[in-house]
């Protein structure tokens, strides 16, 4: 077992999952927790050398690159419909890698 890709699977479900439950309650807590989940994430992949690890750290780059503001929407300026945008962004980006995760693994199988 790659205990590697066991941990960032798990960053990047905890991502979307964190996600979602912003989604639910529109709180700065909980997009505190998905940001910061995410950016674990992101720094996991940075090192990984699969055949879709690119693939994966844009993935990731791109649902930072939605959490990040949506925090600062929600936080400094209350812009509630502006970080609920995002973090719908982040979601499909989060979804994106897991399925990218998939086909990867799904490869990897077929070589052995």
């Amino acid at each position: 077992m790659n205990w590697g890709k066991v941990f960032y699977i798990f960053f990047t479900l905890m991502s979307l999952t964190t996600s979602a439950a912003f989604l639910y309650e529109h709180s700065v807590v909980a997009l505190f927790i998905a940001g910061s989940v995410n950016v674990i994430s992101t720094l996991m992949k940075i090192g990984v050398r699969n055949v879709l690890s690119a693939e994966l750290l844009a993935g990731s780059l791109v649902a930072d690159l939605h959490l990040i503001p949506a925090f600062f929407a929600l936080q400094f300026y209350a812009n509630t419909p502006l970080a609920v945008g995002l973090v719908i962004g982040a979601v499909v980006a989060n979804v994106y890698t897991i399925i990218v995760s998939m086909i990867e693994s799904g490869k990897e199988k077929a070589d052995f």
